[in-house]
């Protein structure tokens, strides 16, 4: 078995957006028959939920489509840009972040936002964070996810 291809999403507490994404890319690759090629993590730039699991509201949404998100929560670290072939982040603030934490400008190229995969969202300039919203931000946000997912998977398979 060659090399595992390592993606980890980031958003900012990594209890919402990243484990969704997570959670999703995961049934994605799998429905594909391609898990096995992958290895999948999340992580946030802030580190106050650390060990948490996601939050109840977007365990609840990602459920009802059919997602199991059990992650623990954890901080984005230096060493992540070594082992992750791409960090995918959630916004621009996550955007500048993690590229502010990467080590090397050559590492920092492995940083991509997550909108820019989407194809049935054209307009979509970042996944919005739904802590702060009602149950429609999470479903907001996992359409978003999945067609972001198809598209980076489509792109990581090319």
């Amino acid at each position: 078995m060659a090399n595992k291809y390592k993606i980890l999403f980031v958003c900012l507490g990594n209890i919402c957006r990243s484990p969704a994404a997570e959670g999703v890319m995961r049934a994605l690759v799998e429905k594909r028959g391609v898990a096995d090629r992958f290895e999948i993590d999340s992580a946030g730039t802030y580190s106050g939920h650390a060990g948490d699991l996601p939050d109840l509201r977007m365990r609840a949404a990602a459920s009802r489509r059919g997602y199991n998100l059990t992650h623990r929560a954890r901080q984005i670290s230096e060493e992540d840009f070594e082992r992750f072939d791409r960090i995918i982040v959630m916004d621009d603030y996550n955007y500048e972040s993690v590229h502010r934490l990467a080590p090397s400008r050559a590492l920092s190229m492995k940083i991509d936002r997550m909108t820019d995969f989407c194809r049935s969202h054209p307009d979509a300039h970042y996944v919005p964070d739904p802590y702060y919203e009602g149950r429609e931000g999470f479903e907001i946000v996992l359409d978003l996810l999945e067609d972001a997912c198809e598209g980076l998977l489509d792109d990581c398979l090319k």
